[in-house]
Protein backbone atom coordinates (compact mmCIF):
# COMPACT_ATOMS: atom_id res chain seq x y z
CA UNK A 1 0.00 0.00 0.00
CA UNK A 2 0.88 3.21 -0.53
CA UNK A 3 2.12 5.64 1.94
CA UNK A 4 0.01 8.92 2.71
CA UNK A 5 1.95 11.57 3.45
CA UNK A 6 0.33 14.14 5.57
CA UNK A 7 -0.45 17.45 3.91
CA UNK A 8 0.29 19.74 6.90
CA UNK A 9 3.88 18.48 6.39
CA UNK A 10 4.98 18.99 3.13
CA UNK A 11 2.27 22.48 2.75
CA UNK A 12 3.31 25.65 1.31
CA UNK A 13 2.16 28.92 2.97
CA UNK A 14 -0.21 31.03 0.81
CA UNK A 15 0.14 33.58 -0.41
CA UNK A 16 -0.61 36.68 1.92
CA UNK A 17 -4.07 39.12 0.75
CA UNK A 18 -5.61 35.84 -0.31
CA UNK A 19 -8.65 36.72 -2.58
CA UNK A 20 -11.38 34.95 -4.24
CA UNK A 21 -12.10 34.76 -7.96
CA UNK A 22 -15.17 34.58 -9.62
CA UNK A 23 -15.07 33.72 -13.43
CA UNK A 24 -17.03 32.62 -16.66
CA UNK A 25 -16.85 31.25 -19.71
CA UNK A 26 -19.86 30.38 -22.72
CA UNK A 27 -19.00 26.38 -22.13
CA UNK A 28 -19.21 24.30 -19.11
CA UNK A 29 -16.51 21.66 -19.00
CA UNK A 30 -18.63 18.66 -19.44
CA UNK A 31 -16.70 15.90 -16.88
CA UNK A 32 -13.92 16.56 -14.51
CA UNK A 33 -12.53 13.40 -16.12
CA UNK A 34 -9.55 14.17 -17.69
CA UNK A 35 -9.89 11.14 -20.30
CA UNK A 36 -13.67 11.64 -21.02
CA UNK A 37 -13.26 15.50 -22.24
CA UNK A 38 -10.86 15.75 -24.72
CA UNK A 39 -11.46 19.86 -25.30
CA UNK A 40 -10.16 22.69 -24.14
CA UNK A 41 -12.93 23.75 -21.52
CA UNK A 42 -11.98 20.65 -19.84
CA UNK A 43 -7.89 20.81 -19.92
CA UNK A 44 -8.58 24.92 -18.95
CA UNK A 45 -10.58 23.96 -15.58
CA UNK A 46 -8.56 20.68 -14.99
CA UNK A 47 -5.29 22.25 -15.09
CA UNK A 48 -5.60 23.61 -12.03
CA UNK A 49 -6.44 20.51 -9.78
CA UNK A 50 -4.33 18.14 -12.06
CA UNK A 51 -1.10 17.70 -13.37
CA UNK A 52 1.59 15.68 -15.49
CA UNK A 53 4.63 15.03 -16.21
CA UNK A 54 5.67 18.50 -18.20
CA UNK A 55 3.46 21.75 -18.39
CA UNK A 56 3.55 24.69 -20.42
CA UNK A 57 4.95 27.47 -18.62
CA UNK A 58 3.66 31.34 -19.27
CA UNK A 59 5.31 31.52 -22.25
CA UNK A 60 4.21 28.00 -23.45
CA UNK A 61 7.51 26.61 -23.40
CA UNK A 62 7.55 22.78 -21.41
CA UNK A 63 8.58 22.26 -18.21
CA UNK A 64 8.65 20.34 -15.47
CA UNK A 65 5.87 19.37 -13.40
CA UNK A 66 5.69 16.00 -11.31
CA UNK A 67 8.59 14.89 -13.50
CA UNK A 68 11.81 17.11 -12.72
CA UNK A 69 13.84 15.99 -15.69
CA UNK A 70 13.58 13.66 -18.74
CA UNK A 71 15.84 12.18 -21.23
CA UNK A 72 15.91 10.34 -24.53
CA UNK A 73 16.06 6.21 -24.17
CA UNK A 74 19.02 4.70 -26.65
CA UNK A 75 18.11 4.83 -30.23
CA UNK A 76 14.87 6.70 -30.31
CA UNK A 77 13.17 3.78 -28.02
CA UNK A 78 11.48 6.14 -25.61
CA UNK A 79 11.85 8.22 -22.70
CA UNK A 80 13.04 7.97 -19.74
CA UNK A 81 11.30 10.69 -16.50
CA UNK A 82 12.52 11.17 -13.14
CA UNK A 83 9.61 11.99 -11.22
CA UNK A 84 9.19 14.73 -8.21
CA UNK A 85 9.33 13.39 -4.70
CA UNK A 86 7.19 14.15 -1.87
CA UNK A 87 4.38 14.80 -4.14
CA UNK A 88 0.63 14.22 -2.59
CA UNK A 89 -2.54 14.23 -4.19
CA UNK A 90 -5.57 15.84 -2.69
CA UNK A 91 -6.65 13.31 -0.74
CA UNK A 92 -3.11 12.89 0.80
CA UNK A 93 -2.01 9.74 -1.04
CA UNK A 94 1.54 9.91 -2.09
CA UNK A 95 2.45 10.46 -5.93
CA UNK A 96 4.79 7.30 -7.36
CA UNK A 97 5.48 5.44 -10.15
CA UNK A 98 2.62 3.33 -9.37
CA UNK A 99 -0.16 6.47 -10.40
CA UNK A 100 1.69 6.71 -13.53
CA UNK A 101 1.31 3.46 -14.93
CA UNK A 102 -1.99 3.39 -14.05
CA UNK A 103 -2.46 6.76 -15.61
CA UNK A 104 -1.09 5.60 -18.78
CA UNK A 105 -3.36 2.73 -19.03
CA UNK A 106 -6.17 4.61 -17.86
CA UNK A 107 -5.55 7.33 -20.63
CA UNK A 108 -5.00 5.02 -23.63
CA UNK A 109 -7.65 2.71 -23.14
CA UNK A 110 -10.30 1.89 -25.56
CA UNK A 111 -13.01 3.66 -23.34
CA UNK A 112 -10.61 6.99 -23.28
CA UNK A 113 -11.19 10.53 -25.09
CA UNK A 114 -7.19 10.64 -24.96
CA UNK A 115 -6.38 7.40 -26.60
CA UNK A 116 -4.87 8.69 -29.52
CA UNK A 117 -2.12 10.76 -27.79
CA UNK A 118 -0.17 7.57 -27.08
CA UNK A 119 -0.16 6.26 -30.43
CA UNK A 120 3.04 4.58 -30.72
CA UNK A 121 3.53 3.94 -26.99
CA UNK A 122 4.19 0.29 -26.38
CA UNK A 123 4.79 0.03 -22.69
CA UNK A 124 5.65 2.35 -19.92
CA UNK A 125 7.74 0.46 -16.89
CA UNK A 126 8.38 1.72 -13.54
CA UNK A 127 12.14 1.36 -12.71
CA UNK A 128 11.61 2.29 -9.53
CA UNK A 129 9.60 4.66 -7.36
CA UNK A 130 10.52 8.08 -8.79
CA UNK A 131 11.76 6.79 -12.15
CA UNK A 132 9.40 5.57 -14.69
CA UNK A 133 10.19 4.91 -18.92
CA UNK A 134 7.65 5.35 -21.37
CA UNK A 135 8.51 2.85 -24.39
CA UNK A 136 7.68 3.80 -27.89
CA UNK A 137 7.68 1.95 -31.23
CA UNK A 138 9.85 4.10 -33.19
CA UNK A 139 12.43 7.75 -32.45
CA UNK A 140 9.47 10.36 -31.52
CA UNK A 141 11.00 13.57 -31.08
CA UNK A 142 7.95 15.34 -29.88
CA UNK A 143 6.62 13.16 -27.35
CA UNK A 144 7.35 15.61 -24.98
CA UNK A 145 5.12 18.35 -25.88
CA UNK A 146 2.02 16.49 -26.47
CA UNK A 147 1.68 14.99 -23.35
CA UNK A 148 1.69 18.56 -21.48
CA UNK A 149 -2.06 18.21 -20.82
CA UNK A 150 -2.13 14.34 -19.88
CA UNK A 151 -2.82 14.41 -16.15
CA UNK A 152 -1.56 11.93 -13.24
CA UNK A 153 -4.53 10.43 -11.55
CA UNK A 154 -5.08 9.36 -7.84
CA UNK A 155 -4.77 5.32 -8.87
CA UNK A 156 -5.78 4.56 -5.13
CA UNK A 157 -8.29 6.56 -5.30
CA UNK A 158 -9.83 6.08 -8.66
CA UNK A 159 -9.91 2.06 -8.08
CA UNK A 160 -11.57 3.05 -4.10
CA UNK A 161 -14.28 4.63 -6.24
CA UNK A 162 -14.80 2.49 -9.31
CA UNK A 163 -13.70 4.78 -11.56
CA UNK A 164 -10.42 2.57 -12.52
CA UNK A 165 -11.66 3.68 -16.31
CA UNK A 166 -13.22 6.45 -17.53
CA UNK A 167 -17.01 6.54 -18.73
CA UNK A 168 -17.83 8.85 -21.38
CA UNK A 169 -21.41 8.23 -22.38
CA UNK A 170 -22.61 7.07 -18.75
CA UNK A 171 -20.43 9.11 -16.41
CA UNK A 172 -18.87 7.65 -12.71
CA UNK A 173 -17.41 9.07 -9.75
CA UNK A 174 -14.39 11.25 -11.82
CA UNK A 175 -17.26 12.78 -13.83
CA UNK A 176 -18.75 15.08 -10.67
CA UNK A 177 -15.34 14.49 -8.11
CA UNK A 178 -11.36 14.85 -8.34
CA UNK A 179 -8.21 14.06 -6.59
CA UNK A 180 -5.19 15.83 -8.07
CA UNK A 181 -1.93 16.65 -7.34
CA UNK A 182 -2.56 20.57 -8.87
CA UNK A 183 -2.74 24.31 -7.21
CA UNK A 184 -6.58 23.70 -6.21
CA UNK A 185 -9.21 20.86 -5.07
CA UNK A 186 -12.68 21.02 -5.84
CA UNK A 187 -14.55 22.05 -3.36
CA UNK A 188 -18.05 22.01 -5.46
CA UNK A 189 -19.12 20.84 -8.70
CA UNK A 190 -22.69 22.03 -10.17
CA UNK A 191 -22.77 20.55 -13.55
CA UNK A 192 -24.28 23.50 -15.81
CA UNK A 193 -24.31 25.80 -12.32
CA UNK A 194 -21.08 26.10 -10.72
CA UNK A 195 -17.92 24.38 -9.49
CA UNK A 196 -15.99 25.71 -6.76
CA UNK A 197 -11.97 25.39 -6.72
CA UNK A 198 -10.02 25.83 -3.52
CA UNK A 199 -6.33 26.73 -2.75
CA UNK A 200 -4.61 23.20 -2.02
CA UNK A 201 -2.09 24.20 0.85
CA UNK A 202 0.03 20.81 0.28
CA UNK A 203 0.69 21.78 -3.22
CA UNK A 204 4.28 21.15 -3.78
CA UNK A 205 4.57 24.79 -6.01
CA UNK A 206 5.71 27.85 -5.16
CA UNK A 207 4.95 29.81 -8.28
CA UNK A 208 1.27 30.89 -7.21
CA UNK A 209 -0.72 34.65 -6.87
CA UNK A 210 -3.23 35.17 -4.14
CA UNK A 211 -6.84 33.27 -5.45
CA UNK A 212 -7.24 31.43 -2.33
CA UNK A 213 -11.11 30.40 -3.65
CA UNK A 214 -12.14 30.87 -7.26
CA UNK A 215 -16.10 29.90 -8.45
CA UNK A 216 -16.47 29.28 -11.87
CA UNK A 217 -19.88 29.38 -13.42
CA UNK A 218 -21.26 28.73 -16.81
CA UNK A 219 -22.78 31.68 -18.79
CA UNK A 220 -24.22 30.72 -22.35
CA UNK A 221 -25.53 34.38 -22.98
CA UNK A 222 -22.24 36.67 -23.53
CA UNK A 223 -24.53 39.80 -23.21
CA UNK A 224 -25.03 38.16 -19.52
CA UNK A 225 -21.73 37.86 -18.86
CA UNK A 226 -20.53 41.72 -20.11
CA UNK A 227 -23.76 42.77 -17.47
CA UNK A 228 -21.95 40.72 -15.13
CA UNK A 229 -18.69 42.23 -15.29
CA UNK A 230 -19.85 45.69 -15.61
CA UNK A 231 -21.90 45.40 -12.48
CA UNK A 232 -19.26 43.92 -10.21
CA UNK A 233 -20.53 40.36 -10.04
CA UNK A 234 -18.14 38.77 -11.90
CA UNK A 235 -14.17 39.51 -11.83
CA UNK A 236 -13.26 38.15 -15.12
CA UNK A 237 -15.35 36.73 -18.23
CA UNK A 238 -14.11 34.85 -21.84
CA UNK A 239 -14.57 35.31 -24.17
CA UNK A 240 -15.88 39.08 -24.31
CA UNK A 241 -18.36 39.18 -27.55
CA UNK A 242 -16.64 41.00 -30.54
CA UNK A 243 -19.16 43.56 -30.81
CA UNK A 244 -18.95 44.59 -27.25
CA UNK A 245 -15.33 45.05 -26.78
CA UNK A 246 -15.07 48.71 -27.13
CA UNK A 247 -17.57 49.07 -24.76
CA UNK A 248 -16.02 47.39 -21.88
CA UNK A 249 -12.59 48.83 -23.04
CA UNK A 250 -14.54 52.21 -22.42
CA UNK A 251 -16.40 50.90 -19.53
CA UNK A 252 -14.54 52.32 -15.98
CA UNK A 253 -13.53 49.69 -13.16
CA UNK A 254 -13.12 47.22 -16.21
CA UNK A 255 -10.70 46.32 -18.80
CA UNK A 256 -9.76 44.25 -21.80
CA UNK A 257 -7.09 41.81 -22.50
CA UNK A 258 -6.52 40.89 -26.09
CA UNK A 259 -4.21 38.10 -27.89
CA UNK A 260 -4.71 35.37 -30.82
CA UNK A 261 -5.73 31.92 -30.12
CA UNK A 262 -4.29 28.60 -31.20
CA UNK A 263 -7.30 27.70 -32.78
CA UNK A 264 -8.59 27.42 -36.39
CA UNK A 265 -12.20 27.12 -37.28
CA UNK A 266 -12.52 25.57 -39.99
CA UNK A 267 -15.31 23.67 -41.90
CA UNK A 268 -15.92 19.34 -42.06
CA UNK A 269 -17.56 17.62 -44.09
CA UNK A 270 -18.81 13.73 -44.35
CA UNK A 271 -16.47 12.21 -46.72
CA UNK A 272 -17.19 8.37 -46.04
CA UNK A 273 -20.99 8.97 -45.37
CA UNK A 274 -23.02 7.19 -48.13
CA UNK A 275 -25.74 9.59 -48.24
CA UNK A 276 -26.84 12.97 -46.27
CA UNK A 277 -29.00 13.12 -43.33
CA UNK A 278 -31.52 15.45 -45.57
CA UNK A 279 -32.08 12.70 -47.69
CA UNK A 280 -31.11 12.42 -51.44
CA UNK A 281 -29.14 10.18 -53.92
CA UNK A 282 -25.37 9.69 -52.95
CA UNK A 283 -23.25 12.15 -51.08
CA UNK A 284 -21.98 15.34 -53.38
CA UNK A 285 -19.15 15.81 -50.36
CA UNK A 286 -17.51 12.88 -51.52
CA UNK A 287 -16.29 14.85 -54.53
CA UNK A 288 -13.55 17.52 -54.07
CA UNK A 289 -14.89 19.58 -56.55
CA UNK A 290 -17.84 20.19 -54.17
CA UNK A 291 -15.38 20.86 -51.14
CA UNK A 292 -13.58 23.54 -52.97
CA UNK A 293 -16.83 25.04 -54.34
CA UNK A 294 -18.04 25.19 -50.68
CA UNK A 295 -14.08 26.89 -49.98
CA UNK A 296 -14.54 29.68 -52.81
CA UNK A 297 -18.52 30.51 -51.71
CA UNK A 298 -17.43 31.56 -48.08
CA UNK A 299 -16.59 35.25 -47.89
CA UNK A 300 -13.99 34.83 -45.22
CA UNK A 301 -12.99 38.72 -45.25
CA UNK A 302 -16.31 39.55 -44.58
CA UNK A 303 -16.61 37.40 -42.00
CA UNK A 304 -13.52 38.70 -40.34
CA UNK A 305 -14.98 42.74 -40.77
CA UNK A 306 -18.80 42.03 -40.15
CA UNK A 307 -18.81 39.02 -36.94
CA UNK A 308 -15.81 38.79 -35.77
CA UNK A 309 -15.05 42.97 -36.17
CA UNK A 310 -11.74 42.69 -37.43
CA UNK A 311 -10.65 40.49 -34.64
CA UNK A 312 -9.77 37.41 -36.27
CA UNK A 313 -6.91 36.24 -38.53
CA UNK A 314 -7.55 34.19 -42.16
CA UNK A 315 -5.87 31.30 -42.23
CA UNK A 316 -5.09 28.67 -45.03
CA UNK A 317 -3.87 25.56 -43.21
CA UNK A 318 -5.27 23.43 -40.08
CA UNK A 319 -2.45 25.91 -37.58
CA UNK A 320 -1.87 29.30 -37.92
CA UNK A 321 0.94 31.06 -38.30
CA UNK A 322 3.75 30.78 -35.50
CA UNK A 323 2.99 27.29 -34.98
CA UNK A 324 5.82 24.47 -35.46
CA UNK A 325 5.43 22.87 -38.63
CA UNK A 326 3.09 25.86 -40.57
CA UNK A 327 3.86 25.91 -44.06
CA UNK A 328 4.89 29.45 -45.10
CA UNK A 329 3.42 30.73 -49.03
CA UNK A 330 0.00 28.91 -48.91
CA UNK A 331 -3.33 31.39 -49.46
CA UNK A 332 -6.62 30.11 -48.99
CA UNK A 333 -9.22 29.82 -51.95
CA UNK A 334 -10.30 33.50 -52.66
CA UNK A 335 -13.79 34.28 -52.30
CA UNK A 336 -15.11 33.56 -56.23
CA UNK A 337 -19.44 32.73 -55.97
CA UNK A 338 -18.84 32.39 -59.92
CA UNK A 339 -15.62 30.01 -59.95
CA UNK A 340 -18.03 27.86 -57.21
CA UNK A 341 -20.87 27.71 -59.16
CA UNK A 342 -18.74 26.33 -62.00
CA UNK A 343 -17.15 23.57 -59.74
CA UNK A 344 -21.13 22.55 -58.46
CA UNK A 345 -21.62 22.73 -62.22
CA UNK A 346 -18.58 20.45 -63.17
CA UNK A 347 -19.57 18.02 -60.44
CA UNK A 348 -22.96 17.48 -61.48
CA UNK A 349 -24.81 20.26 -59.45
CA UNK A 350 -25.75 23.21 -60.98
CA UNK A 351 -28.64 23.59 -59.44
CA UNK A 352 -27.41 22.80 -56.13
CA UNK A 353 -28.49 20.09 -53.23
CA UNK A 354 -29.71 20.49 -49.87
CA UNK A 355 -27.65 19.19 -46.72
CA UNK A 356 -27.44 19.49 -43.12
CA UNK A 357 -25.54 22.14 -41.57
CA UNK A 358 -24.78 21.25 -37.86
CA UNK A 359 -22.83 24.08 -35.21
CA UNK A 360 -22.31 25.16 -31.61
CA UNK A 361 -23.44 27.86 -30.19
CA UNK A 362 -21.85 28.05 -26.95
CA UNK A 363 -18.19 26.98 -27.81
CA UNK A 364 -16.87 29.58 -30.41
CA UNK A 365 -16.80 33.16 -30.62
CA UNK A 366 -19.71 34.15 -32.34
CA UNK A 367 -20.19 30.38 -33.73
CA UNK A 368 -23.76 30.45 -34.46
CA UNK A 369 -23.29 34.10 -36.39
CA UNK A 370 -20.81 32.68 -38.41
CA UNK A 371 -22.89 29.55 -39.21
CA UNK A 372 -26.14 32.00 -39.99
CA UNK A 373 -23.79 34.04 -42.18
CA UNK A 374 -22.06 31.08 -43.96
CA UNK A 375 -25.52 29.45 -44.59
CA UNK A 376 -26.35 32.71 -46.35
CA UNK A 377 -23.51 32.79 -48.60
CA UNK A 378 -23.61 29.12 -49.92
CA UNK A 379 -26.87 29.70 -50.61
CA UNK A 380 -26.23 32.72 -52.86
CA UNK A 381 -24.01 29.76 -55.15
CA UNK A 382 -27.36 27.94 -55.16
CA UNK A 383 -27.05 25.71 -52.16
CA UNK A 384 -29.36 24.84 -49.67
CA UNK A 385 -28.05 24.23 -46.34
CA UNK A 386 -30.29 23.38 -42.92
CA UNK A 387 -28.88 25.40 -40.16
CA UNK A 388 -28.89 23.55 -36.63
CA UNK A 389 -27.36 24.95 -34.15
CA UNK A 390 -27.05 23.20 -30.33
CA UNK A 391 -25.11 23.60 -26.95
CA UNK A 392 -21.48 22.10 -27.40
CA UNK A 393 -22.92 19.47 -24.88
CA UNK A 394 -25.20 17.83 -27.90
CA UNK A 395 -22.91 19.03 -30.24
CA UNK A 396 -20.22 16.46 -30.07
CA UNK A 397 -22.24 13.44 -28.97
CA UNK A 398 -24.00 14.54 -32.27
CA UNK A 399 -21.10 14.50 -34.75
CA UNK A 400 -19.71 11.31 -32.84
CA UNK A 401 -22.76 9.72 -34.08
CA UNK A 402 -22.77 10.75 -37.34
CA UNK A 403 -25.99 12.71 -37.25
CA UNK A 404 -24.74 15.71 -39.48
CA UNK A 405 -23.61 16.75 -43.35
CA UNK A 406 -21.33 19.90 -43.24
CA UNK A 407 -19.81 21.14 -39.57
CA UNK A 408 -18.15 23.91 -37.52
CA UNK A 409 -14.98 22.70 -35.91
CA UNK A 410 -12.15 24.57 -33.99
CA UNK A 411 -8.67 22.90 -33.49
CA UNK A 412 -6.26 24.31 -31.16
CA UNK A 413 -2.83 21.62 -31.91
CA UNK A 414 -2.30 20.45 -27.85
CA UNK A 415 1.43 20.13 -29.05
CA UNK A 416 1.52 23.66 -31.16
CA UNK A 417 3.11 21.72 -33.71
CA UNK A 418 1.17 20.66 -37.20
CA UNK A 419 1.37 17.00 -36.69
CA UNK A 420 -1.49 17.52 -34.13
CA UNK A 421 -4.30 18.04 -36.43
CA UNK A 422 -2.69 16.01 -38.89
CA UNK A 423 -2.68 13.09 -36.53
CA UNK A 424 -6.64 13.67 -34.90
CA UNK A 425 -8.21 15.19 -37.88
CA UNK A 426 -6.83 14.18 -41.31
CA UNK A 427 -5.17 10.69 -40.71
CA UNK A 428 -7.78 7.80 -41.75
CA UNK A 429 -10.00 6.86 -38.78
CA UNK A 430 -8.54 3.73 -36.56
CA UNK A 431 -9.34 2.70 -33.10
CA UNK A 432 -6.71 0.41 -32.97
CA UNK A 433 -3.64 2.47 -34.05
CA UNK A 434 -5.44 5.51 -32.03
CA UNK A 435 -5.62 8.01 -35.12
CA UNK A 436 -8.49 10.18 -36.44
CA UNK A 437 -10.20 9.87 -33.37
CA UNK A 438 -11.37 13.76 -33.99
CA UNK A 439 -12.31 12.71 -37.71
CA UNK A 440 -15.74 12.77 -37.82
CA UNK A 441 -15.72 13.18 -41.55
CA UNK A 442 -14.14 9.97 -42.25
CA UNK A 443 -11.38 11.57 -44.46
CA UNK A 444 -8.68 9.38 -45.71
CA UNK A 445 -5.71 9.72 -48.49
CA UNK A 446 -3.04 7.18 -48.32
CA UNK A 447 -0.27 9.93 -49.04
CA UNK A 448 -1.08 11.50 -46.04
CA UNK A 449 -0.91 8.19 -43.80
CA UNK A 450 2.15 7.31 -45.44
CA UNK A 451 3.68 10.75 -44.57
CA UNK A 452 2.26 10.82 -40.85
CA UNK A 453 4.67 8.05 -39.08
CA UNK A 454 7.64 9.73 -40.76
CA UNK A 455 6.82 13.08 -39.54
CA UNK A 456 6.57 11.55 -36.13
CA UNK A 457 9.65 10.18 -36.17
CA UNK A 458 11.68 12.15 -38.40
CA UNK A 459 14.78 14.21 -36.67
CA UNK A 460 15.92 16.40 -39.68
CA UNK A 461 13.89 19.16 -39.09
CA UNK A 462 14.34 20.37 -43.10
CA UNK A 463 13.11 16.61 -44.15
CA UNK A 464 10.27 16.92 -41.13
CA UNK A 465 9.18 20.38 -42.74
CA UNK A 466 9.15 18.94 -46.86
CA UNK A 467 6.50 16.17 -45.32
CA UNK A 468 4.47 18.90 -43.49
CA UNK A 469 4.32 21.11 -46.20
CA UNK A 470 3.36 18.22 -48.40
CA UNK A 471 0.61 17.65 -45.90
CA UNK A 472 -0.59 21.08 -45.91
CA UNK A 473 -0.64 21.08 -49.84
CA UNK A 474 -2.54 17.87 -50.08
CA UNK A 475 -5.09 19.34 -47.69
CA UNK A 476 -5.38 22.13 -49.26
CA UNK A 477 -5.67 21.07 -52.73
CA UNK A 478 -8.41 18.55 -51.59
CA UNK A 479 -10.19 21.01 -49.41
CA UNK A 480 -10.42 17.87 -46.79
CA UNK A 481 -11.66 20.83 -44.69
CA UNK A 482 -11.95 24.44 -45.21
CA UNK A 483 -9.91 26.42 -43.05
CA UNK A 484 -11.66 29.91 -42.11
CA UNK A 485 -9.96 32.17 -39.51
CA UNK A 486 -7.71 31.45 -36.22
CA UNK A 487 -9.68 32.33 -33.49
CA UNK A 488 -8.84 35.56 -31.59
CA UNK A 489 -8.57 35.95 -27.56
CA UNK A 490 -10.99 38.88 -25.48
CA UNK A 491 -10.68 38.25 -21.85
CA UNK A 492 -12.94 40.74 -19.62
CA UNK A 493 -11.09 41.30 -16.30
CA UNK A 494 -12.35 43.93 -13.37
CA UNK A 495 -9.52 46.63 -12.58
CA UNK A 496 -6.98 45.36 -9.87
CA UNK A 497 -6.68 41.45 -11.34
CA UNK A 498 -3.60 40.64 -13.73
CA UNK A 499 -3.87 37.55 -15.71
CA UNK A 500 -1.87 35.60 -17.94
CA UNK A 501 -3.64 35.06 -21.28
CA UNK A 502 -1.65 32.15 -22.94
CA UNK A 503 -3.19 31.27 -26.89
CA UNK A 504 -3.92 27.77 -25.56
CA UNK A 505 -6.86 30.16 -23.53
CA UNK A 506 -6.29 27.94 -20.96
CA UNK A 507 -7.12 30.02 -17.28
CA UNK A 508 -4.57 29.29 -14.88
CA UNK A 509 -5.45 30.05 -11.42
CA UNK A 510 -2.20 29.99 -10.16
CA UNK A 511 -0.76 33.28 -12.56
CA UNK A 512 -3.66 35.16 -11.17
CA UNK A 513 -3.40 38.48 -8.64
CA UNK A 514 -6.62 39.81 -7.45
CA UNK A 515 -5.55 43.46 -5.55
CA UNK A 516 -7.23 44.03 -2.26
Amino acid sequence: MRPILTAMALSVALPAGAAELRYASTTDPNTLDPNAGNSAPVFSLLGNVYEGLVRRGRDMSIEPALATAWEPIGDGAGWRFTLREGVTFHDGQAFTAEDVIFSYERAASEQSDTSSWFAGVTEVVAIDDTTVEILTEMPNPIFVDGIANWMMLDSGWALENGAERPNIEQGNYATLNASGTGPYRVTERQPGLRTVLEAYDGWWGEDRGNVTRAVFQPVQNSSTAVAALLSGELDLIEPVPVQDAARVEQAEGVDVVRGIEARVIMLGFPHDAEGLITGGEGNPFTDARVRQAVAHAVNVPAILQTVMRGSAEPVAQLVGAGMRGYTEGLDRPEYDPDRARALLAEAGYPDGFRFSLKCPNDRYLNDEAVCTAITGMLAQVGLEPLLETMPVANYWPTLRADDHDMYLLGWSPGTFDAEHPIRFLLATPNEEAKLGSWNFGGYSNDRIDTLLPQVQSEIDDAARQAMLDEIAQIQLDDAAYVPLYVQPLIWGVKDGVEVVQRPDNFVNLRWIEVAE
